[in-house]
């Protein structure tokens, strides 16, 4: 299924704009200036207030498959979710498989329950049985576009499995870089040793480009995803990224790409979203004592040079990495996990979701190993819901230049307060980034209402780690 591209104004993206195109003029046909448009990075207008939710199928319940996670869409649908990223669907390899507690990086032993990883793909046009048909498949995506949710798949281009389909002849292991014995090798540098380096510097005249593409387009064209969150984007050249997005708007011009990055050039043309990792490391730091709301100000300053209004940037407080190998929530943040959280989803960016942190997952799960997320009484529900309705119903919190950045209305100390206004609204949010308590009276919030303590009033003192938001809407 196609969906049609709305068109809207390119403001956002120009400099002047040359007004409203004519009847049946189409996006790609606009001047600006004696200048064709037809070739830019346009965000499809769904995702301007989109909030992301990451789902490992493995893991997210019992059956660890897609006919059970299809059963859970309408309570991730109530948590306020637009987008569900789910982790890599296709088959493992089987090739120096890794195995074990997550501690150690060791290959799979005799008698290790490992699944392996589901980022060591072993055929990009093909379904992990384990995960269920390709019938299951469709049926969840079409059941999360009945609740108005788009459906993202991990994509890993950088490396295949050691047992990959393309490593059984002779064209397919013309796009791997091989080692000086002629052989097939893991990412160098790296302890990949599951996967297998492709050869991307000689790309497009070994025929990986094309081959790539025809992944891609695979499964926006046949099994009618929405888009990719792309694997280590980085280590991908952006050429091809840029490539194979003109590819994929041919066949659905609203096609949403993520980015496990954070390169500016990466938003020019192929990227819609990419990874804010150095805020998130500041995050952590900040709720160890290593850094301050001074730290958060100043990485601004950087952020807002560096990256292009118009880039998403996608924040967070877990995701599959953070949660298996450097901590869930509880072990990183302490009691500062809501304030983050409250950060990352006011303060600018895209919020994202990882399954489980709904519920308050205080568990480590195992990477490589069946290991059932416990779900519990989905204590978070309730404040994670709140926090992405503040983003789908107040303009200045959209995404991009959707939205609007930040104006810092203190500027040293460990008050973080901002505001950020817009089309007759403004949000204003207070959050004490500090362990200690802090007397402050936060000023101008005549007419704001309070979104998490409707009677905040005059509030002149704060625990650690607390927060509020206020909101003010013009008559």
């Amino acid at each position: 299924m196609i969906r049609t591209l709305p068109i809207w104004c390119f403001a956002w993206i120009l400099t002047s704009c040359a007004g409203a195109p004519a009847d049946g003029e189409t996006a790609s046909a606009i001047q600006v200036n004696g200048t064709d448009t037809s070739d830019v990075l346009i965000h499809p207008e769904w995702s301007k207030n989109a909030v992301i939710y990451e789902m490992n199928v493995r893991q997210h319940s019992p059956q660890g498959n897609l006919k059970a996670a299809q059963a859970d869409l309408p309570r991730i649908k109530e948590l306020g979710i637009d987008i569900v990223w789910l982790m890599p669907v296709h088959p493992i390899g089987e090739v120096n498989r890794k195995g074990g507690e997550n501690k150690d990086n060791y290959l799979v032993q005799p008698g290790s329950t490992s699944l392996g990883s589901p980022y060591s793909a072993k055929d990009y046009k093909a379904l992990n049985p384990d995960y269920g048909t390709w019938e299951d498949f469709d049926s969840f995506v079409a059941a999360a576009h009945d609740l108005e949710m788009k459906v993202i798949i991990d994509w890993v281009a950088n490396h295949t499995a050691f047992d990959a389909v393309w490593t059984q002849d002779s064209t397919g292991l013309g796009y791997y870089l091989l080692d000086e014995d002629g052989k097939i090798q893991p990412p160098t540098g790296t302890d990949w040793v599951d996967v297998a380096q492709l050869d991307w510097e000689r790309g497009e005249e070994n025929g990986l480009y094309a081959a790539m593409e025809d992944a891609m387009t695979f499964w926006v064209r046949d099994h009618d995803i929405d888009g990719f969150r792309c694997d280590v984007a980085m280590k991908v050249p952006t050429p091809f990224w840029n490539r194979v997005r003109r590819a994929l708007e041919k066949i659905e011009p609203e096609v949403f790409m993520l980015a496990e990055a954070e390169e500016p050039e990466h938003h020019e043309r192929a990227f819609d979203a990419s990874y804010a990792w150095e805020f998130h490391h500041i995050t952590n730091e900040v709720a160890k004592g290593h850094m301050n709301a001074d730290s958060v100000r100043a990485y601004l300053q950087r952020e807002f040079v560096r990256f292009p209004e118009s880039a998403y940037r996608m924040t967070f407080i877990t995701n599959h990495d953070e949660n298996s190998w450097n901590g869930t929530v509880k072990e990183r943040y302490g009691e500062a996990g809501r304030a983050m959280a409250v950060m990352c989803g006011t303060l600018f960016g895209m919020p994202l979701v990882y399954g489980g942190q709904e519920s308050a997952m205080d568990k480590r799960l195992r990477f490589f190993e069946k290991d059932t997320v416990p779900w519990g009484d989905y204590r978070e529900m309730s404040f994670y819901r709140i926090l992405h309705d503040l983003n789908h119903m107040h303009a200045p919190l959209h995404n991009g230049s959707f939205g609007v950045r930040p104006v810092q209305l203190v500027e040293e100390g460990d008050m973080l307060y901002f505001e950020r206004a817009s089309q007759g609204t403004s949000v204003r949010v207070v959050i004490n980034l500090s362990g200690e308590p802090v007397e402050f009276k936060p000023e101008g919030l005549d007419g704001y209402r309070g979104i998490f303590q409707r009677n905040a009033g005059e509030r002149t003192n704060w625990e650690p780690w607390s927060f509020e938001v206020y909101v003010k809407r013009e008559a």
